[in-house]
């Protein structure tokens, strides 16, 4: 079916005060009233921050002062601006669109405030005609150490004090949603406070009943973006499923009669679609999700489901657009050939090939390899496309591309992904090894002679883990290491969100033994395999000084090495010009230590 669009000329339908940069909008057509966040001062007052703005620049000195642990986070150090909530209304009338110039502060009188930093966008606020429901980290603990957000539900306008709608003893919650009746809100809950990569439970929150319960209490996945359907019998989410991002649906039970009653009906959800990474599930009318979905051969692109509101018939699936495809056309990328092995506690493994161009099958000890570690190292590789980190550009380069989910990853199940704390060094280095024997036993067209490891994040942690390892003899000739950690226990007092090292290492550096015991700096004398490293000054995450650190480690110990350094980039490469340098270091140092001897 298509659609036809008018569009009348562009006109000024009113400003916003000086100095801010209003962001994340949304608008409810009935209340027409539009929400917006901005960076503002602890006044909490559009008007004064322009002025502030100037008297902040002119203060005289560069110096910060802090008096709590979040004194940076991500790539920011923390100034004295937080991202705050304004309604304000905006009406159509004779045909011409107009602002309002009362700008209203609905959580005034409160320390709350949302979108929450550093990646929080829209869905961490959900708006109707009257209310807006929204998630914030808890005001009463210390941000850096505690991943626990409330959720709040307050007029649009503001006046009354929020209502917390939590138990006020979680973990995160995320992507708030009201349903179209405004009767239910819903939420993505953790039950651990300090983990952020624990189990997200589905809310329910019955708000005439004041009940809130949980549902598909004990579905084994981690739902994502979750909506209410049209008519509010159902929801509508993507999660992570054995390296595919699907969409779900799960219908709404009735609510129970008391706080904490079993639900007599609890079905598991049912996905919709099975292959690939969907993102972004929106609900439209008529039985319809609108979402969009990549692959390891396309990036994202709009997709339709079609027939939800008729169960006696199939579904229909319909791509929307088609970005990159006739670019990407006769490159001859590969879609990937999916593994499975028996790794730590024989417990099923999986991961990803991509075979290299003109690939031969039967020639034996043809082909270089590259072996692929994630970060997280609660992550996952995934049937997705990135501009960071695609497997397809190594396969591209001529090499048998290998990237397996070890312990501790993400979509295989809590258990799964639990099972790395406080073992960083431990199962998941059973799972590298015995996957990388699985591929040589299973690949003969690889020459072991040829092989190279890469990692990020935790995949650096990986690379620096395994050159003090020769023991694990995976028999790699080059190493390449991206903003890794190189001493844990140094990364426990340097590293932005406390919390995680203190979950994932039981504690404190002074507090626990297993970040002595997994740290890669005490095992510097076995170093011996030629490594490039890369490391961001902005990184603070992992601080510039774990990739100088191995990179002086290396030096000393006279092994080949590189350091390449973006002082401008934090745990990610972004710039594309900056993405162009770091792929050609990488392969140029690949390459150097994998080439054929052949002519």
């Amino acid at each position: 079916d298509s659609l036809e669009f008018s569009f009348s000329s562009a006109n000024l339908v009113g400003s916003f005060p000086k100095g801010i940069s209003a962001d994340n909008f949304q608008y409810t057509q009935e209340g027409e009233t539009l929400v917006f966040s901005a960076l503002v001062y602890p006044d909490y007052d559009l008007q004064t921050v322009a002025d502030q703005n100037k008297a902040y620049e002119e203060r005289g000195t560069t110096a910060y002062v802090f008096d709590d642990t979040f004194v940076r986070h991500w790539d920011t150090w923390r100034g004295p601006k937080k991202s705050r909530l304004f309604s304000v209304s905006l009406t159509k009338g004779k045909g011409l669109w107009e602002l309002g110039s009362e700008f209203f502060r609905p959580l005034l009188d409160t320390e709350h405030f949302t979108p929450v930093e550093p990646f929080g966008g829209t869905e961490d606020f959900s708006i109707n005609r009257t209310h807006i429901l929204y998630t914030t980290k808890d005001p009463s603990v210390p941000e850096s150490l505690h991943t626990r957000q409330n959720v709040y539900l307050v007029p649009i306008k503001g006046g009354e004090k929020p209502k917390h709608l939590t138990s006020g003893t979680q973990g995160a919650t995320h992507s708030p949603a009201l349903n179209p009746g405004g009767d239910k809100a819903v939420w993505l809950e953790m039950k651990r406070d300090g983990y952020e990569s624990d189990h997200s439970g589905i809310v329910i929150y019955d708000l005439q009943k004041d009940i809130r319960f949980v549902v598909a209490k004990n579905w084994d996945r981690s739902p994502d973006g979750i909506a209410f359907s049209h008519d509010g019998s159902n929801l509508v989410f993507t999660a992570g499923d054995h390296g595919h991002i699907k969409v779900f649906t799960v219908p709404v039970p009735p609510t129970p009669s008391i706080q904490g009653e079993e639900l007599q009906e609890d079905p598991d959800p049912v996905s919709l679609t099975e292959f690939h990474a969907a993102t972004g599930a929106r609900v439209l009318p008529g039985g319809r999700i609108l979402y969009t979905a990549s692959s390891l051969v396309s990036p994202n692109n709009a997709h339709l489901i079609l027939g939800l509101d008729k169960p006696d018939q199939p579904l229909e699936f319909r791509r929307m657009t088609d970005f990159g495809i006739s670019e990407l056309e006769g490159k001859g990328l590969d879609p990937g050939e999916e593994i499975w092995f028996a790794g730590a506690q024989d417990i099923q493994v999986h991961g990803f090939v991509l075979k290299p161009k003109g690939w031969v099958e039967g020639k034996k000890k043809k082909y270089p390899a590259v072996f692929l570690i994630h970060g997280g190292p609660q992550g996952a590789w995934e049937d997705s496309w990135s501009t960071r980190w695609n497997p397809n550009v190594f396969s591209q380069q001529g090499y048998f591309t290998v990237f397996i989910n070890p312990t501790g990853s993400t979509t295989y199940g809590q258990n799964f992904t639990d099972a790395i704390t406080e073992d960083w060094g431990g199962k998941p280095f059973v799972d590298l090894q015995l996957g990388w024997k699985y591929i040589l036993d299973t690949y003969p067209e690889i020459d072991p002679q040829r092989t190279a490891a890469a990692g990020a994040s935790w995949g650096g942690f990986a690379i620096n883990w395994i050159q003090g390892h020769p023991e694990y003899d995976f028999g790699f000739k080059a190493l390449v290491c991206h903003d890794g950690v190189f001493d844990t226990h140094y990364n426990g007092f340097s590293t932005d969100e406390l919390y995680f090292f203190n979950h994932d290492f039981g504690g404190p550096p002074w507090s626990s033994k297993t970040p002595d015991k997994f740290n890669p700096s005490r095992f510097v004398g076995n170093w011996g395999t030629p490594q490039l490293v890369i490391h961001s000054g902005k990184d603070f995450r992992l601080p510039e000084t774990d990739g100088i650190g191995a990179f002086h480690a290396l030096q000393q110990r006279g092994v080949p090495s590189r350091f390449l350094y973006f002082p401008d980039e934090n745990h990610w490469v972004l710039n594309p010009q900056n993405s162009l340098k770091w792929h050609f270091e990488v392969f140029k140092w690949i390459a150097e230590f994998t080439a054929s001897d052949e002519k």
